[in-house]
């Protein structure tokens, strides 16, 4: 049971009803993550547009990955068992390579620099050196691209962090940090 509660939608507060509309709209449901994140509709309003935004950037398979790796290293189950239903039916990433995610890598050259920088990124605290960014850049990204695999980090360390925070509900497949295979 979740230590926060998690509020069904008509008991959301009124300002976080019109936005928990829209992510219904979007995703034909709203996962828990949504409605607790609703108790405060300031939170809510920030985490859906800096999603709304970040969709915009990198892939959806790079972002899955990113999610993967670093709800990895956080611990958190809610966001691997999330990241993990959408990367394999959203994103149409396989179990061979979302393990690999989980691990901070994966079986494409570019998305590996990527998910490996994100993950040192989420262990390091934003402490990276001036080798890592060059390994990012001679990958192909751009500075804006690192700026945004940042962003997503970021993203990913909120949603984390709440879901651990409150012990949120996995209402997704259960997948956990500890079974790592």
């Amino acid at each position: 049971m979740s230590r926060l509660p998690v509020p069904a939608r008509e008991a959301a507060p009124e300002a976080s009803k019109p936005l928990l509309d829209a992510v219904e709209k979007q995703l034909g449901v709203v996962p828990n993550l949504f409605r607790l994140v609703s108790l405060s509709p300031a939170a809510l309003q920030g985490f859906l547009g800096m999603n709304g935004a970040l969709a915009k950037t990198l892939d959806l398979k790079t972002r899955e990955r990113i999610a993967l790796a670093v709800a990895q290293i956080n611990g958190c189950d809610y966001c691997l068992s999330a990241h993990t239903y959408l990367g394999l039916n959203l994103a149409k990433i396989d179990a061979d390579e979302i393990a690999l995610n989980r691990n901070g890598g994966s079986s494409d050259a570019k998305a590996n620099v990527a998910v490996a920088f994100a993950a040192k990124v989420t262990r390091s605290r934003g402490n990276v050196s001036d080798a890592d960014i060059q390994a990012v850049k001679a990958a192909g990204f751009t500075d804006a691209q690192i700026v945004e695999i940042v962003a997503v980090v970021s993203e990913n360390v909120f949603t984390n962090f709440i879901n651990i925070v409150a012990q949120t509900e996995i209402d997704f497949p259960v997948v956990k940090a500890s079974q790592l295979t």
